[in-house]
């Protein structure tokens, strides 16, 4: 299993040293890193940073190279052999004085120009990444000892572990005996060619270990960019190179292998959830007509079965003659007709034929076209204390001449229940006249504060609704049974599986009423975490898909807020909004199916590039599509149909007007809107008015009608998202 190293960034531990003498831009420069928690120290003069190097342990140094008192590459010189990282300020443009500094220790140059301030602003994105490369691994297979100390000095500088071999059999050991992130692999090696020791060890280098290959070579053909991409090669870089964009590339390919290994961490980390879940409670899963199809260990033990003998059989097989038919009709109105979930105290018996008792719930799993895939209930023994109930039952129906004992009895059963459950009991006129000491100690309340207030003083966070029905019943006399959220005194939210039971005197008149609870609130947020991480892994899966053609997180997380906005303003319910809103991230996932040549081309694509390229939208519903969870395909059909168009010119399917289901269309306009006011490799960002220009023209050719009047409608909220999450 895959080890799941979580990095943490503190921008508090880092020095940063600003060598600046324009008063103006030093104050610019402190604010941004000082609101981002860094420790800044300025300096307008090389004395008084030379002053600060001698007194402080400076990590980095943003330095301006005109000063009044010198150069910055005088202060470059002096800490040629420093562990600080410099970035350059300067408004020069040789690029080959730039090749030679990034070899002597420098890590970026931000130019004095028209985008100087967003530049800076990205620099403690930058840190950040390069403290993360302290972990990542880097092996040169050059048979060039002058490539590999350039290399080695270039990628050491920007904190990167590197290893070289200058063979193949050299790069084998080390692969076998390290973890390696990257490989820079020169095609010409000592007696052997880098291409085919890639193919001859492919299932371990690249299917296996999930290892980065860049190659780097004087001699490129197209034979070879072809065969090497279809191989899996991620990058071809022509000697000789440009160190920046060697850099650019390293630092690419890097944060795509991050984003990979932390949703292979987070997908270990939701079966290891599930693991938990199965260990805790009783679990079982049915299909549509309740047929178990799974049930665990800790199922198959109180039943009493083997699975074998419970897979493939209805779940009545574990039914007790003693619950009433009512209760089960009930059940199945609440998770088949109204598709919601149903928690209860049910009865079973054992395959021996003894009764057992568990708290349940059970919840329905329904797919994007409101059908229900399959039931799961998840339940707790509470055997002893039903048994406990019928025992203490039995004993009360007994003659008026063992009164004494009855008391007696009543109050060490009481005890007992008090000892399992938590107790709340109320008068007739719903004020508090009981709590136990379990409700005490949960709600942080005292007795003092509780007494005589009304049952309303208790912070509710259930719907109103739930507990209007609730008081409906109990003054009817009837038993009510159901899930109560509370915020209590620590202002935390706690829940609890709760049995309220009005006391009746023979006259039928309510007494008071008696709360029997058990709090479930580590279920209840065990759920919601799993359910966060899924949709976590979801989101982080359209960024990879994203960050392979270059374009931000931010593009995700606007194209989602477009899409949910969209959704609600067309009249989705908030279920199917969130749906989508979870799902949307993932239109371009196909795009992982694209070579970088095609996908980055800074140009138009020619006839053959553009087959490929449209290919995504397959690709993406293919990897989806026989997913058994709702959000999966949803995400399906937006990764297929965002291309469609309302007049059916679009692609794969030329499907037309409301042919295309609504994700595809609401999608098509949030990622049209968003992709043509950012930049990409091919095209600058569109103006407003020429966007808005477009979307009207396209109204009814590419897009919905109606959802474009939508959008020019509420034009103002989509403008405020996009200035919410800037690039």
């Amino acid at each position: 299993m895959k080890r799941c190293d979580y990095f943490e960034f503190k921008s508090k531990n880092f020095n940063i040293l600003i060598v600046e003498d324009s008063s103006s831009m030093i104050k610019i420069i402190n604010n941004i890193f000082s609101s981002s928690g860094f420790n800044t120290f300025l300096a307008p003069t090389l004395k008084e940073a030379r002053e600060i190097l001698n007194n402080k342990n400076i990590d980095y140094i943003i330095l301006d190279i005109n000063l009044p008192d010198g150069n910055g590459y005088e202060l470059i010189k002096e800490l040629s052999s420093s562990k600080a990282k410099i970035i350059v300020l300067t408004s020069q443009t040789d690029s080959q004085l730039r090749e030679v500094s990034y070899q002597k220790g420098i890590i970026d140059f931000i130019n004095k120009d028209k985008n100087f301030i967003y530049k800076i602003s990205e620099i403690p994105n930058l840190i950040k990444q390069l403290e993360r490369n302290k972990s990542k691994t880097i092996l040169i297979v050059d048979d060039s000892f002058v490539v590999r100390e350039q290399l080695k000095d270039i990628l050491h500088n920007r904190n990167y572990t590197v290893l070289e071999a200058k063979n193949a059999k050299e790069a084998l050991e080390i692969i076998h005996l390290n973890k390696i992130d990257l490989m820079l692999l020169d095609l010409e090696l000592e007696e052997s060619n880098g291409y085919d020791f890639l193919i001859k060890n492919r299932a371990l280098i690249l299917d296996k270990l999930n290892i980065k290959v860049m190659i780097i070579s004087g001699n490129i053909s197209s034979n070879l960019i072809r065969d090497s991409f279809r191989l899996g090669v991620k990058e071809i870089i022509r000697k000789p190179y440009a160190i920046e964009e060697l850099i650019l590339k390293t630092d690419i390919f890097i944060g795509d292998k991050d984003m990979e290994d932390e949703v292979t961490c987070k997908t270990q980390l939701l079966n290891q959830y599930k693991n938990t879940v199965d260990r805790s409670f009783i679990v079982s899963k049915t299909d549509a007509k309740g047929i178990i199809t799974y049930a665990n260990e800790a199922f198959c033990t109180i039943s009493g079965y083997e699975e074998k003998e419970l897979l493939g059989r209805p779940h009545n097989i574990v039914r007790h003659p003693d619950m009433d038919s009512l209760a089960f009709k009930e059940m199945w109105h609440t998770i088949k007709e109204l598709k919601n979930p149903w928690s209860g105290i049910v009865k079973n018996k054992k395959k021996d034929g003894s009764a057992y008792w568990v708290q349940t719930i059970i919840n329905p799993i329904i797919d994007n076209n409101g059908e229900i895939l399959e039931y799961i209930g998840i339940r707790t023994d509470i055997t002893n204390n039903e048994e406990t109930k019928e025992y203490l039952k039995n004993q009360y129906d007994i003659s008026q001449n063992n009164f004494k004992e009855i008391v007696n009895l009543s109050k060490l059963y009481e005890n007992a229940i008090e000892q399992s459950n938590i107790i709340l009991r109320l008068d007739k006129n719903k004020n508090i006249t009981y709590a136990d000491k379990e409700f005490y100690e949960i709600s942080g309340y005292t007795k003092k504060e509780l007494i005589g207030k009304p049952y309303d003083y208790i912070n509710r966070v259930s719907e109103n609704s739930q507990v209007e029905q609730m008081w409906k019943e109990l003054s009817q006399g009837k038993i009510w049974k159901g899930r109560i959220s509370n915020k209590l005194k620590d202002n935390k939210i706690h829940h609890f599986l709760a049995t309220v039971v009005p006391i009746i005197n023979l006259n039928g008149e309510i007494l008071e009423y008696m709360s029997i609870r058990k709090e479930i609130t580590d279920v209840i947020e065990l759920h919601q975490e799993i359910e966060e991480t899924q949709r976590e892994i979801i989101y982080k899966m359209g960024e990879i898909g994203e960050s392979r053609s270059n374009e931000t997180g931010n593009h995700v997380k606007r194209v989602a807020t477009y899409s949910k906005l969209l959704a609600t303003l067309y009249g989705l319910d908030e279920k199917e909004g969130e749906i989508l809103f979870t799902a949307s991230p993932m239109h371009d996932i196909g795009k992982v199916g694209v070579p970088d040549s095609i996908l980055n081309k800074p140009g138009k694509l020619d006839d053959d590039e553009w087959k490929v390229m449209r290919k995504h939208t397959v690709v993406g519903y293919n990897i989806l599509k026989n997913s058994k969870r709702e959000i999966l395909k949803a995400a399906a059909i937006v990764a297929r149909d965002h291309h469609e168009k309302w007049d059916g010119n679009g692609y794969p399917r030329n499907l037309k007007g409301e042919d295309i289901h609504i994700y595809g269309r609401i999608t098509a306009i949030a990622d049209v809107f968003d992709a043509l006011g950012s930049d990409r490799c091919y095209k600058k960002a569109w103006s407003d008015e020429d966007i808005f220009t477009l979307l009207k023209n396209e109204k009814g050719k590419h897009f919905d009608p109606k959802l474009i009047d939508l959008f020019f409608e509420n034009i103002d909220k989509f403008k405020e998202i996009r200035n919410r999450y800037k690039d």
